[in-house]
């Protein structure tokens, strides 16, 4: 456990440190892919502002993995402590150093923030399939998480996937929107899970907006 790992409450009806264990034998909870997001992947192919680095709602740690061996400075908080747990051991293995926090997201407290860079791949998504206020609660501390002129790369499964949940283009616009955000593009892409076994492709949303420089917005 790190000395600045939180004593995360849990309101949400997915424990996820019980899903971490429940699937450790079979692959993983679907999400995790044994890497990033292939759009997130892409992202990285090309320069991610830095050197400071937020992946938040990092899961087991493969994106923020993929991050440090880019070189970056890397910072990346789960609610899951198992999660948390895990990914500092793949960190161990491959000689990499990553700031692991167990944390809430609607709840941050990050002594290295702002970052030159911020990644969600799927958190906001989850947020939003349970309802309540957790959404409201993380888009915002959002904001100063990111320094101005950052790029915050959002990547999440939509409404169109049929699950039940899901997110529109409308809605992420909505919710990264002038006067805070600005420069936000959106592209459809594909998200990949992994179940049982199979392999699935879900249609999903990449979106990249940049943190307005004017520090009064």
């Amino acid at each position: 456990m790190g000395a600045r790992d939180a004593e995360v409450d849990r309101p949400y009806d997915i424990d996820y440190d019980e899903v971490y264990r429940d699937t450790a034998d079979s692959g993983g909870p679907p999400w995790d892919i044994g890497g990033p997001q292939p759009a997130l992947a892409e992202v990285l192919d090309h320069v991610v502002p830095g050197p400071k680095v937020l992946d938040v709602g990092c899961g087991a740690g493969d994106l923020a993995l993929a991050l440090a061996r880019h070189g970056y400075q890397v910072t990346a908080i789960d609610i899951s402590r198992v999660a948390i747990d895990m990914a500092r051991a793949k960190a161990a293995a491959e000689g990499l150093t990553v700031d692991f926090e167990v944390q809430d997201a609607t709840r941050l407290s990050l002594p290295s923030a702002p970052f030159d860079s911020v990644f969600d791949s799927g958190l906001l998504h989850s947020l939003d399939r349970r309802g309540g206020g957790e959404v409201d609660g993380y888009l915002a501390v959002l904001p100063g998480l990111a320094a101005p002129g950052a790029t915050v790369f959002v990547l999440a499964v939509a409404l169109a996937a049929d699950q039940g949940w899901g997110v529109t283009e409308e809605w992420l616009r909505a919710r990264f929107a002038e006067p805070v955000w600005v420069d936000t593009e959106i592209e459809e892409i594909d998200v990949a899970a992994e179940t049982g076994g199979q392999e699935l492709s879900l249609p999903g949303f990449l979106l990249r907006t940049v943190r307005a420089v004017d520090s009064s917005r």
